[in-house]
């Protein structure tokens, strides 16, 4: 039976529920990143509806209530929360209104606080990690805040508060090889496993019983001579922060590549000071950046790319760290 192309219909959320109804698999495309365009992800209907109902007990949500999701329906985190407000008989719209709940990246969170946002709406978060500052900040305004960790080929893997405090959803398995994660579940796509029915999107984690800590996606750059992983380094320093940090490496005639750190005017000295005590040589950032808006990509994540282009143009540029 052919699969449904969904993004390409007029009405998405429709194309799902119709091609649910008939039993067949649907086509979705990932993200992509900076290194490589979105690939076709292929899936059952089954997979994501078998999941709907833990995920809206653990929301609270139900015909009552009224989903605000923002951003576009061609990221796949927005699809899902617009058919899981269907199935749990919730109302959904792109504007806010009288939301009881909302789909958002951290970054339209952040946005959201500076705003005027509606005491008492539920919020999940998705997309990218939500740092505990911006969820403790997201609490004191008098929002309710949950957090999944997934991707468009294993679809739900964890949930909870925030970043740092995320537990293994129902019924997912998980094994760390290497220090990449690997996932098995009712909740995968048609992606690639192994012998044992895991699959992985290559994913660095740390997994400690139930508790799952994320450590961002391999990346690895040479400066001074040294090998560096940015994705670990900057789950590191976002532990120093309140507001969100992001590292990535910039070319350097002498160096070859240099670390870059981007972070808030507030959380600057912060972790500069922890990185300057506690990292040497080429696992220091060695420039330092601060912004007051960070670019986004259309779902509302961090556009890294963008960022890397734009350097020059944010905040204040402090000057570079001498090697060590």
């Amino acid at each position: 039976m052919q699969t449904v192309d969904v993004l390409t219909c007029p009405e998405p959320v429709a194309a799902f529920w119709q091609a649910h109804a008939d039993g067949r698999d649907i086509a979705l495309a990932t993200s992509g990143t900076t290194a490589g365009q979105p690939r076709v992800i292929v899936r059952s209907t089954a997979s994501w509806v078998g999941s709907f109902g833990a995920c809206a007990a653990r929301l609270g949500l139900g015909p009552e209530c009224r989903f605000w999701i923002p951003g576009p329906l061609r990221a796949t985190m927005n699809l899902f929360a617009a058919c899981l407000a269907t199935h749990a008989g919730a109302p959904w719209s792109m504007t806010r209104d009288d939301a009881t709940h909302a789909q958002l990246t951290p970054a339209l969170l952040r946005t959201l606080l500076d705003a005027e946002p509606p005491a008492g709406l539920h919020v999940l978060v998705a997309g990218d990690g939500l740092e505990p500052g911006l969820r403790r900040a997201a609490e004191e305004r008098g929002l309710l805040v949950s957090h999944y960790y997934g991707a468009t080929e294993l679809s739900m893997v964890a949930w909870g508060p925030d970043s740092e405090s995320l537990e293994l959803f129902d019924e997912v398995d998980a094994e760390v090889r290497d220090g990449v994660l690997w996932v098995r579940s009712p909740w995968l796509s048609r992606v690639q496993t192994d012998g044992d029915g895991f699959a992985t999107v290559g994913d660095l984690a740390e997994l400690d019983g139930n508790r799952l800590r994320l450590l961002g996606r391999p990346g690895t750059v040479t400066t001074a001579g040294a090998t560096v992983e940015l994705a670990p380094l900057e789950v590191l320093l976002q532990r120093q922060a309140t507001d969100r940090v992001v590292v990535f490496a910039v070319p350097d005639e002498r160096l070859g590549q240099l670390v870059c750190c981007v972070t808030t005017s507030a959380d600057l000295d912060a972790v500069r000071g922890w990185a300057r005590e506690n990292l040497d040589g080429g696992h220091r950032p060695r420039r330092w950046v601060t912004y007051q808006h960070l670019p986004l990509t259309e779902a509302g994540k961090v556009d890294r790319a963008a960022l890397a282009r734009g350097l020059d143009k944010l905040g204040r540029r402090e000057s570079p760290e001498r090697s060590s």
